[in-house]
């Protein structure tokens, strides 16, 4: 059996990769390993607005259920929401029935363990290799878990995302944009609660028009909704709202790196950065890098994922980590991404320093970065070969001191990602052009998508 859950559970076409049945499989195994391990016998499900969700939904429940395991639906939530509920209720597992930033046709399925974080690899694997083994034996009668919905869980988390803004945000006026997931109605009345002035678009779904125009991987509609407003910041949310973006008055984009360039700067300075460490990725601009360093702030990179993202906060004792693409990380609150939270964050910064977000934007300049997706037959051994070597070879010599480069395979797609970095655009140009020429010459490759990244989202 081919490897079903990627980096971020399972995710595929719905009702033709993820099914029902196999939602209803990835429910009883979870359920019985819940039941086996004594770890309780109760859990929460979540989804976004895709109409394959409720489907999906009651699929996974059901299987949860069957293996003696009571389930509350939450209904429509962010990642974030299942995340805090599992840690904060007498749940032992949390389902998230969303596949995030993709189009509306797909869904996916991820696990959250009792600890709020996305449930181990192992633990993954130890369900995958158990969905095709005969039906244990089931209870029965009284044993057969329960399913109910509840509401309360989410009016608490509300709550408790109140708490991160003490100083309110009256003043403030805010562009949203939804995307049609997740945080179409808790976004919104998030920030109207804590007293700004909120303009919200993306925030009429209908099953099909998630991620469709707009929303953190196309942000390009906050942006200009932003500008042509007069708003004091922009945010937009992916399709679980996990990630959020942001766009100050005259329409620029504020990346992760930028979001968690403003936060560090400012707790920096209030001497309440410690240790004065962020966590990135090998995405994370080397502008950010530089500027990040002349705060007094180390970036310690990771591979591209939130899992490792998270690994090395516990690891470092960080209070901040993530990527370009919004996804970001305050373990001190939540050791998973929430969008509402990070927009909770960004917006006290800006009201704490009194200043609207476009007055951070110069702080620095991102380098100009290049990520070239090399589409081949077989990511098998391709580090190996000759002309591969030598041409990352040829740019470590020809990048030393002037920027890096980052090559490796994609984790769920036949297809290098190519990522090179430099103080000027020629010399990334000439340098990646060099490494794709090896690649294509060596795998049989062809470009399949070529992505300016300097003032964009990352992988």
């Amino acid at each position: 059996m081919s490897r079903l859950f990627g980096t971020d559970g399972v995710r595929g076409l719905a009702n033709e990769r993820v099914t029902p049945e196999l939602a209803f499989k990835i429910g009883a195994v979870a359920g019985r390993r819940l039941i086996e391990r004594g770890q309780g016998a109760h859990a929460l499900v979540g989804r976004d607005t895709r109409r394959s969700g409720p489907m999906l939904g009651a699929a996974v429940a059901s299987g949860l259920c069957s293996a003696g395991v009571s389930v509350q639906t939450l209904g429509t939530v962010p990642t974030g929401c299942v995340s805090w509920a599992v840690r904060s209720s007498a749940a032992s597992l949390g389902v998230v029935v969303s596949a995030s930033h993709n189009p509306a046709p797909d869904n996916g399925i991820k696990l959250i363990a009792q600890d709020g974080r996305k449930l181990p690899a192992d633990e993954e694997r130890w369900i995958e290799e158990r969905l095709d083994e005969p039906h244990a034996a089931r209870p029965t009668g009284a044993d057969v878990g329960w399913l109910e919905s509840d509401s309360q869980l989410t009016e608490a988390y509300l709550q408790w995302l109140l708490g991160h803004a003490p100083e309110g945000l009256v003043g403030m006026r805010i562009a949203v944009d939804a995307g049609n997931g997740a945080a179409f109605r808790l976004g919104p009345e998030l920030f109207r609660r804590l007293g700004a002035e909120v303009v919200a678009i993306g925030d009429q779904p209908n099953g099909t028009n998630i991620n469709a125009e707009g929303g953190a991987t196309k942000p390009q509609t906050v942006q200009e909704l932003t500008k042509a407003g007069g708003f004091d910041v922009g945010v937009a949310f992916d399709g679980d709202a996990d990630r959020a973006v942001f766009a100050d008055s005259e329409g620029r984009l504020i990346n992760g790196d930028r979001t968690m360039a403003l936060w560090c700067a400012h707790w920096r300075q209030e001497g309440r950065l410690q240790p004065p460490i962020v966590v990135g990725t090998v995405m994370s601009n080397g502008g950010f890098e530089a500027y990040m360093a002349r705060q007094g702030v180390r970036l310690e990179r990771t591979e591209v994922g939130d899992k490792h993202v998270s690994a090395a906060l516990d690891q470092l004792g960080a209070k901040i980590g993530g990527e370009q693409s919004g996804h970001i990380i305050f373990p001190e609150s939540l050791p998973t991404g929430d969008g509402l939270l990070t927009a909770l964050e960004v917006f006290r910064v800006l009201k704490r320093e009194g200043q609207p977000a476009s007055r951070f934007f110069g702080e620095f300049d991102s380098w100009p970065q290049l990520l070239v997706n090399v589409g081949v037959s077989s990511k098998e051994g391709w580090s190996g070969q000759p002309q591969v070597q030598d041409a990352l070879s040829r740019a470590e010599e020809r990048l030393k001191g002037h920027g890096r480069v980052n090559v490796r395979p994609s984790g769920t797609q036949p297809m290098i990602r190519v990522m090179v970095e430099a103080e000027e655009v020629g010399l990334r140009d000439s340098v990646a052009a060099d490494i794709v020429e090896a690649l294509q010459s060596s795998l049989d490759g062809k470009i399949y998508s070529q992505v300016d990244l300097t003032h964009a989202l990352g992988d």
